[in-house]
């Protein structure tokens, strides 16, 4: 994928076919979701199936998995038009200037062609100060592509990683049918909202999107802002998808949101991996502990956030819990990544496949003085393709846990 568009054609112009055609959505035109529920406006995909979502029981997993980080439309069609009619939910803060749209990636043949955005939809106004949230309701948008090249090519559009979105039209200006499959692997990732895509210029720039690119593989994206914690229903989602190349990235949401002490960690980390291998016994198993964040390296949680300058769209996160709180087995990212590397290390003996990644090969101190996390917890788009570059570099290049042959040692990158 090429992430170059200041210089890609005018493909969201306002010129339109007279004659469309309206084809369904449907899951053998969806990549990178494990569900599809059909809704009053259209269909919705999600990113975890109908019984990990019954399980959950919490509001903020249910927003986060239903936005499609990672899912995209794949069509094969001479169409030299598309449009994609589509009902957002937006989040918005209250006190606070509007966060950019959502963007749709277009892709032709593998590189990037196009990157738009819908109007109207829904606006979820969060409160940060109270926790509170009302859902203000919008109209249907549209998202067009045009002037496409007149030939029998590959079309994928990449939707938005931070909107919920429902699909509501397809219509292109000559007929369309699925991919077939090119045989590529499928790499099924795990992690919290740096994985889900925080603040990357695009749902293709999304580090685990920008990495699958370069390893030439298909991603499913199970990256779940804030919500990556052990969940066991997200384990047995996991041992039920199809996938050929597997990781983990375990460690901020621990921390951030203080759910656990390490007394319950450590087996919530050897169930999580017991349940992965139910069902898949032998795929390659990378565990990536943490990138490097400051505030937490030391400091268990829980995180709060600073309104100090949230009238300026500026919101940051601090540290609130108490170094001392170590000793009694409170968690923070330095103890995450010790044990994580032992328990591979242990297991790794009866698990030739299972690998281990510290998290600060891919962001660490060098890193954060020349590109710091604005808010303190997140990167920002040029980070984001830094790690998907050296995730890539590291996992899919030679010596790699994800090329045949020759994987870097078990429990060590």
């Amino acid at each position: 994928m090429d992430d170059q568009h200041d210089e890609l054609p005018d493909t969201a112009s306002t010129h339109r076919p007279t004659d469309w055609i309206t084809t369904p959505v449907t899951a053998e035109l969806l990549r990178g979701a494990l569900d599809l529920e059909r809704t009053q406006h259209g269909v919705l995909p999600h990113r975890l199936p109908a019984r990990a979502r019954a399980q959950c029981g919490n509001g903020q997993l249910a927003m986060v998995e239903a936005q499609p980080s990672g899912v995209r439309l794949v069509l094969r069609t001479r169409a030299t038009a598309v449009e994609l009619d589509a009902l957002r939910t937006k989040m918005a803060y209250r006190g606070a200037p509007p966060r950019p749209d959502g963007a749709y990636d277009l892709l032709v043949d593998g590189r990037l062609a196009g990157r738009s955005s819908v109007t109207g939809g829904n606006v979820l106004m969060v409160d940060m100060a109270t926790g509170s949230a009302e859902t203000r309701p919008g109209p249907v948008g549209t998202v067009r592509f045009t002037g496409l090249p007149d030939r029998m090519k590959d079309i994928e559009i990449w939707l938005p990683y931070n909107e919920v979105t429902h699909l509501v039209a397809l219509r292109t200006d000559a007929p369309v049918e699925a991919v077939p499959d090119r045989g590529r692997k499928v790499w099924l990732h795990h992690g919290s909202s740096i994985s889900h895509g925080s603040d990357a210029a695009g749902p293709t720039s999304t580090w685990p999107a920008l990495a699958a690119s370069l390893g030439g593989v298909e991603l499913v994206n199970l990256g779940l802002g804030g919500s990556a914690l052990l969940d066991p229903f997200t384990a047995r989602a996991m041992r039920d998808t199809p996938a050929d190349l597997i990781s983990i990235k375990i460690g901020i949401n621990l921390v951030n949101t203080d759910v656990m002490r390490l007394r319950a960690f450590t087996p919530a980390v050897h169930g999580f991996l017991d349940t992965i291998r139910e069902g898949h016994p032998t795929a390659p198993l990378l565990v990536v502990s943490p990138v490097l964040c400051p505030i937490h390296e030391d400091t268990p949680g829980p995180s709060a956030a600073d309104f100090t300058d949230l009238s300026e769209g500026k919101l940051r996160f601090r540290a609130v819990g108490d170094p001392a709180e170590r000793a009694a087995g409170k968690l923070t990212l330095n103890v995450i990544r010790d044990e994580l590397s032992r328990i591979v290390e242990m297991r790794a003996t009866d698990d030739p496949n299972l690998y281990y990644l510290d998290g600060r090969d891919l962001y660490g101190e060098a890193d954060f003085a020349e590109l710091p996390l604005p808010d303190q917890l997140h990167p920002d788009a040029a980070t984001h393709h830094r790690i998907g570059e050296r995730f890539a570099a590291l996992a899919f290049g030679t010596g790699g846990p994800f090329t045949t042959g020759g994987p870097f040692a078990a429990g060590g990158a």
